[in-house]
C-alpha cells in the first residue's frame, strides 16, 4: 500500500509517523510552547531530524471544551510555519475543518490534509478533489466544545466504521483517488474511555474499508486515566499505545514524541522480523 501525498509517495511496509506542531496556546499536551513561528518552525526540523515521516502543523486547538477558532488568526497560526517549511523533505500536514484554510495550506505547500469534520464542511470535498494532496477523514461526535459531555453510541466499533466507510465513499464519489485517503476513529472526540478502549481493539476491523488508518494516541486523556500521568509525562504510556495500534493495523502513528515511538519501533520491527524502518 503506497499513500499518495502530493508529491510524495509513502510506502506503508512500517507505520508512518507524524509529529505533532501545535502552534496554539491552549492545546492539552504542549499548549503555548510552540505558539510562535520561530519555535514551532525549530520544534518541525527538530522533529524530522528525530525521524517525523510527516508533520502535522495545527492551529487551532479541538480538545475537549475548545473554543473555535476563527479563520484570521488560525491562518496566522500557520501559513507562515508552511511556508518557511515547505521543501523540508516530509510531507507538511496541515490539521484545519475549514475549507478556506485548507485551500490556502495548499498553496503554500502543504501536501495532506487532516481534517477532523472529515470533508463534510461545504465546498471541502470538491477543493480536495481538484488537488493532488491526501487526506485524513475522521470520525467525531459532537464538537469540540461539547463532544466529551455525554458521548453515547449503541455500537461504537460499527458506527465509527459506518461513518468512515461512508465518508471515504463520499470521498471517492467526489474525485478523491483512495490512493490519498486514511481514516481516522477519532480517540477521545466524544468518545469515553470505554469507546477508546473498544476502538483500539477495533483497529483491524476498521483496517478492512482498505485505506490506511491513522491513530492518534498521543498523551490522550485515556492513558492518563490508565497511568495516573499528566499530559506531559505521558511518553511511555504514548510509546505503548502507539506500538499496541501499530499491531492490530495502524498505518499512521499521530505522536508528540517522535523520537521515542520512533526507537521503540525500530525494535519492534526488528523483532517481529516482517517490517524495516531506517534510522535517521
Amino acid at each position: 500500500m503506497v499513500l499518495h501525498c502530493g508529491s510524495y509517495r509513502l510506502a506503508l511496509q512500517r507505520p508512518l509517523i507524524m509529529g505533532v506542531v501545535n502552534v496554539t496556546p491552549d492545546s492539552f499536551s504542549d499548549g503555548g510552547r510552540y505558539a510562535s513561528q520561530q519555535d514551532a518552525v525549530r520544534h518541525a526540523r527538530a522533529l524530522i531530524a528525530e525521524g517525523a515521516d510527516i508533520l502535522d502543523i495545527g492551529g487551532e486547538s479541538t480538545r475537549p471544551g475548545a473554543a473555535a477558532v476563527s479563520i484570521d488568526e488560525e491562518r496566522r497560526r500557520v501559513l507562515g510555519v508552511i511556508k518557511e517549511l515547505a521543501g523540508c523533505g516530509v510531507p507538511i500536514s496541515v490539521d484545519t475543518r475549514k475549507p478556506e484554510l485548507m485551500g490556502e495550506a495548499i498553496a503554500a505547500g502543504a501536501s495532506f490534509i487532516n481534517d477532523i469534520s472529515a470533508l463534510e464542511e461545504p465546498g471541502a470535498l470538491e477543493l480536495i478533489a481538484q488537488s493532488t494532496v491526501a487526506v485524513c477523514l475522521m470520525h467525531k461526535q459532537g464538537e469540540p466544545q461539547n463532544m466529551q459531555q455525554s458521548p453515547h453510541y449503541d455500537d461504537v466499533v460499527q458506527e465509527v466504521r459506518s461513518y468512515l466507510a461512508a465518508r471515504v465513499d463520499a470521498a471517492e464519489g467526489a474525485g478523491i483517488a483512495r490512493e490519498r485517503i486514511v481514516i481516522d476513529p477519532g480517540f477521545g472526540f466524544g468518545k469515553t474511555y470505554d469507546h477508546n478502549l473498544a476502538l483500539v481493539r477495533a483497529l483491524p476491523l476498521l483496517a478492512t474499508l482498505g485505506v490506511p488508518v491513522l491513530a492518534g494516541l498521543s498523551r490522550k486523556a485515556m492513558l492518563g486515566r490508565i497511568t495516573g500521568r499528566t499530559a506531559g509525562e505521558r511518553v511511555h504510556a504514548s510509546v505503548a499505545a502507539a506500538l499496541f495500534a501499530a499491531a492490530r493495523g495502524a498505518r499512521i502513528l499521530r505522536v508528540h514524541d517522535v523520537l521515542a515511538t520512533r526507537e521503540a519501533l525500530a525494535v519492534w520491527c526488528a523483532l517481529a522480523g516482517t517490517m524495516t524502518i531506517s534510522g535517521k
